[in-house]
């Protein structure tokens, strides 16, 4: 096999294990959200994973130039600031499900942006195809596990802009790749920004104490996922998969999420799981398919970002 196919099938290992632990987070961060505000949830868990990358690796690392800086700043404040608190919010103001769903199109917003920024014009009719596929499952999916269908404004709006944020997020991860730096390392340098970036609004809102009596078996268990696992370990793998699939092949690994939160609840917490849950599952699952194969026709070329 040569290399090149060699890395882009670790890349899509990477992605599928990356994808398959955040499928759980919804859980995990729904049972914290009873003794934690979003902001605490983010700051622990992001503060866990920091650490975590610096006892793996305690090395320094040097950045070349202000502007490769720079993108590293904005990789904070976007994919750890920015999008995991408009998530965990959304959380508190709608239903899982609909922040699953409305997530979810972060591909396709990766597709918009990438070809306004990056000028991309190479993804096909297979990606659009895949991504109604894969929509509708995800809405069968949500429709399987609600009694009615619920709509919450205010937080869908912000699920939508989390998954905008993503999309920014992904392009800007792509960049950072090109620099040539140790992943672990580059990883570890977006979290200590998006920690920054965290620590005045921890203030601010007044946030910062929180009760001994929350940091129960559960909870520190939940946290320890998160922070690790879900975090340190799946940052790294996802930015190691973007690094070599692309922003928007990487992407498209998004489409898995609500399926595999709603597989595991069904496992681990006793929810149902329905007939029309198992059909938007396959659904879903050949929507990521069919995206995929609009990879495979023709590479992905992204450009620099200027």
């Amino acid at each position: 096999m040569k290399k090149v196919e060699t890395n882009k099938l670790y890349g899509h290992l990477s992605a599928l294990f990356t994808v398959g632990i955040w499928g759980m987070t919804f859980i995990s961060t729904k049972i914290l959200l009873k003794d934690f505000t979003p902001f605490q949830i983010l700051f622990l868990r992001f503060l866990l994973g920091y650490i975590l990358l610096w006892l793996v690796s305690p090395k320094l690392l040097k950045v070349n130039t202000r502007r490769e800086e720079g993108y590293f700043a904005l990789a904070g404040i976007l994919g750890i600031v920015l999008y995991y608190f408009l998530e965990n919010l959304a959380l508190t103001l709608t239903n899982a499900s609909n922040v699953g769903i409305i997530v979810s199109v972060a591909p396709f917003f990766t597709v918009l942006l990438a070809k306004v920024v990056t000028l991309e014009k190479r993804v096909n009719r297979w990606f659009y195809i895949g991504f109604l596929v894969s929509l509708s499952g995800i809405i069968l999916i949500s429709l399987g596990s609600l009694s009615v269908l619920e709509i919450h404004p205010t937080g869908d709006v912000l699920s939508l802009l989390a998954a905008m944020i993503w999309a920014a997020y992904s392009l800007v991860t792509k960049k950072i790749s090109s620099f040539g730096y140790n992943i672990l390392l580059a990883t570890r340098r977006t979290f200590f920004y998006g920690l920054l970036f965290m620590l005045p609004i921890l203030f601010v809102t007044g946030t910062p104490t929180i009760a001994l009596e929350a940091f129960t078996m559960t909870n520190v268990l939940n946290l320890v996922f998160l922070g690790a696992v879900a975090s340190a370990v799946c940052f790294v793998t996802w930015n190691y998969s973007v690094s070599k699939l692309g922003a928007v092949q990487a992407s498209v690994y998004i489409y898995a999420v609500p399926a595999i939160t709603v597989v595991t609840s069904a496992l681990f917490l006793g929810e149902k799981f329905t007939p029309v849950i198992a059909a938007g599952t396959v659904l879903t699952t050949i929507g990521l398919f069919v995206s995929e194969r609009s990879s495979g026709e023709q590479k992905e070329s992204e450009q620099d970002i200027q």
